[in-house]
């Protein structure tokens, strides 16, 4: 699948390039800055959704909470992107974009490292502060990706600008969660059968291994009502440690791509509005 969109994606390049009307003007991408920008805000997407995937998982599965509980837990980062918005933007207008954009990659990238660090036995209130520098992160980097990329288009050009932004936000998303998810799984399948096995638990079919696998994939241990206690307690520490290990992974791996969208950011320049 992965090769039929690079080939429909290089077919819909040619198409672009030879059509009088095209949807996507290509000379959108002669600006240095607009092409970082888009892929700035493709890497920051990558990091925030994939991330913020399994971190329902963690709050929900791990720790039993319902879904107002884990919400509660993640409004410091979106009262963050709020407070952060309009400071952020002030920050971009007195200085440009490329400082604030790069400084909260680093950020985010920081955040993300920290909440690799959450373990089964972490407390759920250990992702507050994380969560409250990944919101202040992300705010110069939202405004200014608007700045960087609308800014860089001709005038004529500021929605197609716009569409590619959203569009960019999408793949993003749409790719940290598909890769990311990957990350998890395989950590998964590595550690779970020799856990598994450790534990003297019974053997497990190739079936019942992949069901196994799936809800581990979730956070949730495979237990049912005539499990009997005690080896319902240890499959559910096996299954949330792995989980939480595959976690580790995938969090580690969003935080090396938000570093890399700060390295990126040290090709930005100002909008010229055109």
């Amino acid at each position: 699948f992965l090769g039929g969109a690079l080939v429909v994606g290089l077919l819909f390049v040619l198409r672009e390039h030879r059509t009088r009307r095209p949807l996507l003007p290509l000379r959108l991408f002669r600006s240095a800055s607009l092409s970082a920008g888009v892929v700035l805000v493709v890497l920051l997407m990558f990091a925030l959704f994939g991330a913020m995937f399994f971190m329902t998982f963690y709050l929900e599965n791990v720790h039993g909470l319902d879904p107002v509980g884990a919400g509660v837990r993640l409004l410091p980062m979106t009262a963050m992107l709020i407070v952060g918005a309009p400071l952020a933007g002030a920050a971009i207008t007195r200085i440009g974009p490329r400082i604030p954009i790069v400084a909260g990659m680093t950020l985010a990238a920081v955040a993300l490292f920290g909440l690799s660090g959450l373990g089964a036995g972490s407390s759920p209130n250990d992702t507050i502060v994380w969560f409250i520098l990944l919101g202040l992160g992300l705010s110069p980097v939202m405004v200014g990706a608007t700045d960087v990329i609308v800014g860089n288009a001709p005038v004529e050009l500021a929605g197609v600008a716009g569409g590619l932004q959203s569009t960019a936000m999408q793949v993003g998303g749409t790719l940290g969660t598909a890769v990311l998810g990957a990350v998890m799984s395989a950590r998964i399948s590595s550690l779970l059968p020799a856990s598994w096995a450790a534990a003297h638990l019974p053997a497990l079919s190739p079936d019942q291994l992949a069901g196994v696998k799936n809800a581990v994939s979730v956070g949730a241990a495979p237990v049912t009502s005539s499990t009997p206690p005690q080896v319902a307690r240890v499959i559910t520490d096996i299954s949330h440690a792995t989980f939480a290990s595959g976690m580790h992974t995938a969090f580690l791996v969003a935080a090396g791509v938000a570093l890399a969208g700060a390295l990126i950011g040290l090709l930005i320049r100002p909008g010229n509005g055109g």
